[in-house]
């Protein structure tokens, strides 16, 4: 199959005030298997695109290697597919160099968690201003249905014939633990909501950090069968919406309610409870407590997995003070380019 070439022009500017459809992002041909979550995906980050107004001149898709990876070569803005891993490193060094660029740095949970693992939690460490897209089908799908960081315990896979023997990351869980300020999620298979957090990271100021939840349709397709249709989803997904009660089901019958140090489903209506019992969302609370309970949910141990913005607290960004610093820097100095460098110095003139 020959490879696609992302395009090194620069994207065609349009005039202020111009209003963008998903058009304007596409590009190319995407070269994925019928079915595979990526497609989904492209289409909600291309509307995404639109509705955010940001231009393609004034956006970078920075991916690393994997399945997922080849993302930037179908949109139309600035783009590059770094090497295995270190996609977070490039877009870190675009941003602190371009601060006005909108940077979409995307990778699977191989590429993100694995080798790329290390960039992945310092990122979230420093609170670098990326919008960082973690693509999870639980599998190597490039290299041909190896198990990945986060495939489950037990999963049979070409490299675990037996099952793995190992407990997998689970990425909310390391964002937290690493100091993160934004996670949401949302299933590849659901456009709407997934636009609606793809918005939220844009203006979260901060390492955003949003889970997408796909099927890869060869190697472990039904990962997430249980969320994948709208159906599963009212019946074994919660959406999280700040300020509002945690209730989900076909009626919102059900919600959550603390018990103890964790957290406990009710029927509402059932055994006292009322809807005043239901706890309230809050992503914007410092302390991350309920927040990071909320992200562990799963339906093996009988909740429902949690949709939407998670956690968006506000805090310093890296690349805003790394800026801030040089400019502060640069008054006190006697020279601001190097040619004036040159000049403090005594010069002479050869002829």
């Amino acid at each position: 199959m020959k490879e696609e070439k992302i395009q090194s022009e620069t994207p065609v500017q349009q005039a202020p005030n111009e209003i963008y459809t998903a058009n304007d992002f596409k590009k190319g041909q995407p070269r994925w298997c019928p079915g595979c979550g990526d497609h989904a995906f492209l289409n909600s980050l291309q509307k995404a695109m639109a509705e955010l107004g940001v231009p393609p001149h004034e956006t970078a898709v920075i991916s690393g290697i994997g399945c997922s990876s080849r993302l930037p070569y179908y949109v139309n803005a600035y783009a590059m597919q770094t090497i295995h891993g270190r996609s977070t490193a490039v877009a870190t060094g675009i941003k602190i160099v371009n601060p006005k660029l909108t940077v979409w740095q995307v990778s699977g949970d191989g590429d993100g968690l694995a080798i790329g693992g290390n960039h992945f939690i310092h990122t979230m460490r420093k609170n670098v201003n990326l919008n960082m897209i973690l693509l999870n089908n639980r599998i190597y799908g490039l290299t041909k249905g190896q198990f990945s960081p986060t495939s489950p315990r037990g999963f049979v896979s070409k490299s675990s014939p037996y099952g793995t023997v190992e407990d997998p990351f689970r990425p909310a869980e390391l964002c937290f633990g690493a100091r993160g300020k934004f996670f949401a999620r949302a299933v590849a298979s659901d456009g709407a909501h997934t636009i609606e957090i793809l918005k939220a990271a844009y203006h979260h100021e901060g390492a955003a950090v949003c889970e997408i939840l796909q099927n890869c349709i060869i190697f472990n397709n039904g990962a997430y069968d249980s969320v994948y249709t709208n159906a599963g989803r009212k019946a074994n997904a919660i959406y999280v919406e700040d300020g509002k009660p945690l209730v989900f089901g076909d009626q919102n019958q059900f919600g959550l309610v603390q018990q103890g140090f964790g957290l406990k489903v009710v029927e509402i209506g059932k055994d006292g409870y009322t809807i005043d019992d239901i706890l309230i969302h809050d992503s914007h609370c410092e302390d991350d407590t309920l927040q990071l309970k909320l992200a562990m949910m799963d339906n093996e141990h009988g909740f429902p997995i949690a949709l939407g913005v998670i956690r968006d607290v506000t805090a310093p960004t890296f690349d805003g003070a790394v800026n801030a610093q040089i400019e502060e820097v640069k008054k006190k100095k006697a020279y601001h380019n190097f040619m004036e460098l040159l000049e403090t110095n005594d010069i002479w003139e050869v002829k």
